[in-house]
């Protein structure tokens, strides 16, 4: 266990401090602002309700829970749980970590943003993969994007992403699945 953490504030290290560049100090900020990514929810939004009626509200009701049930899961049962500090946190490497944003004083695993927005991602790819293929490499992009700037901002570890990652990815899949289950998304189509 000892030999992954330190390969974690290895990893954590080369992309914090060793991949820095005035670019990604721009970007990085950005990507992981929840106000940053209200146009693509507002696309989102407009495209489900446009596009399929009444299962775009039940479409979009499910995206929503799927958001709200990660967010509790990862930020309300499991960090409290874990306790971990943020590397921005850490008294024992906080010196030595570049820090872009406020820092905050939750707990740092999992990622509640690398959960829900692979929540959000597998949801979307759940419901339009057979339809949209493109839609799996897109989806995964941008919920990876966000996965490596919380590290390059300096408020998680590489563990606390990946593991976030994984159980939001489990739970948009599931929401997913459960949504096409009932009974008007028994035959659902994606539509053109």
């Amino acid at each position: 266990m000892s030999d992954l953490l330190q390969f974690d504030e290895f990893l954590f290290f080369f992309i914090n401090r060793d991949l820095s560049n005035p670019f990604f100090d721009w970007i990085m900020p950005l990507l992981r602002n929840r106000y940053f990514w209200i146009p693509l929810y507002l696309f989102l939004t407009i495209f489900f309700v446009r596009n399929y009626g009444k299962l775009g509200w039940s479409l979009l009701l499910f995206f929503g829970l799927t958001f709200a049930v990660t967010d509790y899961f990862t930020s309300s049962v499991i960090k409290p749980s874990v306790e971990r500090l943020r590397p921005c946190n850490d008294p024992e490497i906080r010196s030595n970590v570049r820090i872009l944003i406020n820092c905050g004083s939750g707990f740092s695993f999992p990622s509640t943003h690398a959960a829900n927005h692979f929540a959000l991602a597998f949801f979307l790819i759940s419901m339009f993969y057979t339809r949209w293929k493109l839609i799996f490499p897109l989806a995964f992009l941008w919920a990876a994007s966000i996965c490596f700037a919380q590290i390059y901002v300096g408020v998680h570890y590489p563990i606390d992403v990946l593991f976030g990652a994984l159980v939001g990815g489990m739970i948009g899949y599931v929401m997913a699945a459960i949504l096409k289950i009932t009974l008007p998304f028994r035959k659902w189509k994606t539509g053109n």
